[in-house]
């Protein structure tokens, strides 16, 4: 029977996968669940409809035949503020952090039990709206850097931009949110569950240092807590929409 989750019928979902058996999979699933969803046979095809479909999350398999998928997830990271989710077969612990740390939100090895991609989806989906529905406290300043959580956005001191992935905006706002206080490495996975063997979180504080630190191997704001998490060093003021 068909769901109807209403908060999800207007969200598009990009499917970037070369076998056409399991694109129509992944596509029931998805439309089984209230999504919306579009199939592009190669990274070609999503690189040229990107600017046009707006996708909110792009699923991409890594084995595509005209470009590897690590290579479309950085070209779509540098494109769109998108969420991403790596699906594929690779199970090497080499390309799962390789992924985490060019800009993944998520990595999930086929084959897949449906209800935990459509589980996974919607929890990278709820926090970037999260961060783009942020009230008056939209941009925290720190150190001369700016962030905007409305847009995933950092500026550095001198003036230029980067676009943060999802995981990383919403890594950043856990910290800037709770400054100068020692946080878990469970705390800054948020919702989701964190096995005592998972470095995921510690993949994407060390992705973060290398955008936001001068030096990320002596950092200066994001301090590691041997035994007890991570520490965000600095004061932080915070501007609306107004004023930014």
């Amino acid at each position: 029977m068909k769901k109807t989750a209403d908060p999800d019928s207007q969200k598009l979902i990009a499917i970037v996968e070369d076998d056409p058996d399991i694109a129509r999979i992944i596509e029931q699933i998805f439309s089984d669940f209230g999504f919306r969803t579009v199939w592009c046979r190669s990274a070609g095809d999503l690189l040229r409809r990107l600017r046009s479909l707006q996708p909110d999350l792009c699923i991409i398999d890594l084995g595509l035949p005209d470009m590897d998928g690590l290579d479309v997830m950085q070209r779509v990271r540098g494109q769109s503020a998108c969420g991403i989710v790596i699906l594929t077969g690779r199970a090497h612990v080499s390309d799962r952090v390789m992924g985490l740390e060019l800009g993944a939100d998520d990595y999930i090895l086929k084959p897949f039990e449906p209800r935990e991609l459509v589980a996974r989806v919607r929890s990278i989906l709820r926090r970037r709206e999260s961060a783009l529905s942020q009230g008056v406290r939209d941009v925290a300043q720190f150190g001369g850097w700016r962030f905007n959580l409305g847009n995933n956005t950092l500026v550095t001191p001198g003036g230029e931009e980067h676009l943060l992935s999802t995981s990383e905006a919403e890594l950043l706002k856990v910290f800037v949110t709770n400054p100068n206080r020692i946080l878990q490495r469970e705390q800054l996975m948020g919702t989701r569950d964190l096995a005592p063997t998972d470095r995921a979180i510690d993949v994407r504080v060390s992705r973060l240092r290398r955008k936001l630190e001068p030096d990320p191997q002596s950092p200066a704001f994001i301090k590691t807590v041997y035994g007890a998490g991570y520490l965000f060093l600095a004061a932080v003021e915070w501007q609306g929409n107004e004023s930014a």
